[in-house]
């Protein structure tokens, strides 16, 4: 639905071992997409006052006699598929030109999160509005899932750029809603968020605004072709990203940030290859340390995406080779300044080791990512280190 963002790849150190299960259970069997479709248009039929889509007739009798404030059994397996199915449809249209459905929601829907709120539909849908005109998100939906009686809670990505600061900085938020229903109409009449990347999600959160705050800062990314990745988890220390497949010009190089290797690798670029074809510049310069002690090091600059390994000419010289990197799951920290050595290497370690105290399983080895040309204020300059992880899930 018109989002542009591309999974880019990293090189993998070996060939990889990364069991990604991105195992985003269903409620239950997944719906053909034409169901799908037929279940928003009853979702949009159904009159104001009735259910989202036709409700199981036992439902609201049901949840009235139980007690007064509807305690009832909880949804039944047929409306919690029926509403997962729906939430997997309509909230990928959150910001887009089609719109949320609002014939879903009470009229009175308690909204919060850590630095907004809301009491009514009105309100939510403006807040909505005004998200979309000052930040132009992008929302990727990763898991539905039934979490309580009469609630559903979904996981998922937002890519933001505000469009207010010259820079259009890009903020991304990863989390959970947690979605309460109307146990007498199955309407949702709560949608709570809470962020990954904040320890306090209570409204009102001055951590919330701390962290909004600072994803305003600017760093310098050259506007050229880079590999594709989604953000899958943002967190205080780093992001979890899905990187596509890329390819790269490699040669052998010194250290992590050392230069030695690039004039091979820039010299394919620049025309020394079979057909002194000159292939466009793209970001960032990755150096590898595919190694425990991070003493074997190579250096590679990603290939333009529109390329493949049998279209590309060969390198005049052995010192250079070409190759695809399988794209997967990376933990990545981001930093600016100089990325001097001893930086580097106690950015890998404080990420490896916070990657180990969260229960993840980072590869040995890492990236190192150059995104500037050196002549670039230090301050401005984006740099990365990023460590494969095995098996990360997302599920809920």
């Amino acid at each position: 639905n018109g989002h542009h963002h591309h999974i880019p790849p990293l090189p993998p150190p070996h060939p990889p071992t990364t069991a990604v299960s991105l195992r985003f259970r269903p409620c239950a069997s997944v719906l053909p997409s034409s169901s799908r479709r037929n279940l928003r248009l009853a979702a949009r039929a159904a009159p104001p006052g009735g259910a989202v889509a036709p409700a199981s007739s036992s439902a609201a009798p049901a949840a009235e006699e139980k007690d007064g404030n509807g305690g009832g059994e909880g949804l039944s397996a047929a409306d919690a598929e029926r509403l997962c199915e729906f939430l997997r449809a309509d909230l990928p249209h959150l910001f887009d030109d089609v719109g949320i459905d609002r014939s879903a929601y009470d009229d009175r829907v308690r909204f919060r999160d850590p630095i907004t709120r809301h009491d009514t539909i009105d309100g939510y849908l403006l807040n909505i509005r005004l998200l979309k005109l000052l930040f132009r998100p992008d929302f990727y939906l990763h898991a539905v899932k039934q979490t309580g009686p009469y609630e559903l809670t979904t996981k998922w990505t937002m890519v933001m750029k505000f469009m207010l600061l010259p820079w259009k900085p890009e903020l991304v938020f990863t989390g959970l809603s947690i979605m309460g229903l109307n146990p007498q109409n199955l309407k949702f009449n709560s949608h709570v968020d809470l962020w990954d990347s904040i320890e306090n999600n209570e409204y009102f959160s001055f951590e919330g605004l701390w962290d909004v705050f600072k994803q305003l800062r600017f760093y310098k990314t050259p506007d050229i072709e880079t590999p594709n990745y989604l953000i899958l988890k943002r967190t205080t220390h780093y992001e979890v990203r899905s990187y596509s497949p890329f390819l790269i010009v490699e040669a052998k190089g010194d250290k992590l940030t050392g230069s030695s290797g690039f004039n091979n690798v820039t010299g394919y670029i620049f025309g020394k290859n079979a057909s002194s074809e000159k292939i466009p510049m793209t970001t960032p310069v990755f150096t590898q340390a595919s190694d425990g002690t991070l003493s074997d090091v190579s250096i590679q600059i990603v290939l333009p995406m529109n390329k493949d390994l049998n279209s590309l000419p060969a390198p005049n010289t052995e010192a250079v080779t070409l190759r695809k990197v399988e794209g997967g799951i990376v933990a990545v920290k981001k930093f600016s300044g100089r990325p001097k050595e001893e930086i580097v290497l106690q950015k890998e370690k404080d990420l490896r080791s916070q990657l180990l105290k969260d229960g993840l399983k980072p590869q040995q080895g890492c990236l190192l990512a150059r995104y500037n040309d050196p002549r670039t204020k230090s301050f401005l300059m984006r740099n990365e280190v990023l460590i494969r992880l095995n098996e990360f899930t997302l599920e809920l």
